[in-house]
């Protein structure tokens, strides 16, 4: 069985965050979730997460019944250590189980690279494997010694290295395989007998060492793959990286992204071909667009559907599903529940919010469209209100097709504007209006001679 144990249970004291490391997120997800997510990819029959300090925070924001979690006991009285937070997960290891030691803040980690790891520890029939990188500046890593067979001889940290070993440009990475009956020997004659009083993982590897037991050193093509998140900046540092992949990626695929330094899309989000992503656009969470779509300049779209052949433009969108060939901004906003249609023309300073709004109706301008149900080909003109709260309820405003709402209306829901009905500008309907009726619901106009003389001197 392959057992992969992820580490997650560091304070993370300098990230200077009330977060638990691990859940600061990468383009929109989790670290800790990459890492869970590369070894589902990668075969991984059994994944144990290794908590400690925030396990709750933690525990609660994965979504994931197929993860063992076990907890590291932290505070006065209680080692700590990569190898003691290994040690939580011994009694899930058999064996004959192949077993990765990996870090939940280390998120770039590919499935491939799992794989491959594993794949070479098995072929060359290795007690322990440790996954090498080569830096050109390697210093604060600890550095690999080989033997004259090219396996491991053992690791020597900066601290400890004389002058001629601190030239190794190959560095541990602290990702580990192991066979699982050579772990547990070696997580059994581990000690504190160091400056930190902490059990070390990499003691296992010369402890097997010892022993006689092959070492491996596989060496990974790409740094970037084993960077940790120890403080914001690194944060940034793999955000803008993981970023560049994902435009690229689509880019490759077909999409027009015309400044992709200016352009923010997570991993989540689908987009199909001849799509236009112009600058300052933010792709979040489950979004999907159409194809020979236009997205953008300045437009934030979050967990929405989008369909093919339609504009959003300098406006928000959360939660919301959009039709074909509908045009939505500028500076328009959609809150969650709202769902257009086909040829719908949502324009500035339209906000709308839970309702339908039927294929080829507009609000051109200066509108607010909350829990509303509107048929086809609707005018909602300037200014028109959906009253949808009383101070206590949230009531519905239902406009049939081919209605006409002139503008500056206030429609004090729940009210029912039927097919053909025609409102016009100024009213505030409080009343049902019949199909194909002028509903006229304001004060007549009274004019008065004179009275408005010398008023503003």
């Amino acid at each position: 069985m392959n057992i992969s144990v992820i580490l997650a249970a560091g304070e993370g004291t300098r990230m200077k965050s009330k977060l638990p490391k691990v859940l600061h997120k990468v383009c929109g997800k989790e670290l800790v979730k990459y890492v869970l997510d590369a070894s589902d990819k990668a075969g991984i029959d059994k994944k144990i997460l290794i908590l400690g300090h925030g396990r709750d925070k933690i525990m609660d924001s994965l979504d994931e019944s197929d993860v063992i979690f076990e907890e590291q006991p932290v505070g006065e009285g209680f080692p700590y250590g990569t190898g003691y937070a290994v040690m939580q997960a011994e009694k899930h290891i058999g064996d004959d189980d192949t077993v990765i030691v990996l870090n939940g803040d280390v998120p770039m980690i590919r499935e491939e690279t799992i794989r491959d790891f594993m794949e070479y520890h098995n072929r060359e029939k290795c007690s322990a494997s440790v996954l090498t990188a080569v830096f050109e500046n390697p210093f604060g890593y600890g550095r690999i010694v080989r033997d004259e067979k090219d396996q491991v001889a053992f690791i020597v940290e900066q601290k400890d290295a004389d002058e001629e070993t601190k030239l190794i440009k190959e560095i541990n990475s602290g990702i580990y395989c192991f066979n699982g009956s050579g772990l547990k020997e070696a997580l059994k004659n581990l000690d504190t007998d160091n400056s930190q009083n902490e059990y070390y993982l990499t003691d296992a590897i010369g402890i097997l060492k010892n022993k006689g037991c092959k070492i491996g050193g596989y060496l990974i093509g790409d740094n970037v793959e084993i960077s940790g998140v120890n403080n914001r900046y690194q944060l940034h540092e793999l955000n803008e990286y993981k970023k560049s992949l994902i435009n690229k990626e689509h880019m490759l695929n077909g999409v027009t992204i015309i400044d992709p330094s200016s352009t923010y899309i997570e991993e989540s989000v689908t987009i199909e071909r001849d799509t236009v992503i112009y600058p300052g656009t933010i792709l979040e969470g489950t979004t999907s667009i159409g194809e020979d779509s236009i997205i953008g300049p300045n437009s934030r779209i979050i967990d929405s559907f989008v369909g093919k052949g339609t504009s959003v433009d300098n406006s928000k969108v959360i939660s919301s599903r959009i039709g074909n060939g509908t045009t939505v901004g500028p500076f328009a906003y959609l809150r969650p529940g709202s769902e257009l249609g086909d040829g719908v023309k949502i324009g500035d300073f339209v906000e709308v919010k839970n309702s339908k709004i039927g294929d080829g109706s507009k609000a051109s301008h200066l509108a607010y469209l909350g829990d509303g149900e509107v048929g086809k080909n609707v005018n909602i003109g300037c200014g028109v209100i959906f009253v949808n709260y009383d101070g206590k309820n949230k009531n519905k405003t239902i406009i049939e097709d081919n209605a006409f709402v002139g503008s500056n209306s206030n429609l004090v829901a729940p009210v029912t504007i039927s097919e053909g009905a025609y409102v016009a500008c100024g009213s505030t309907i409080t009343e049902n209006v019949e199909e194909e009726t002028l509903a006229i619901a304001r004060a007549r106009q009274v004019n008065k001679n004179g009275k408005a003389k010398n008023k503003y001197k």
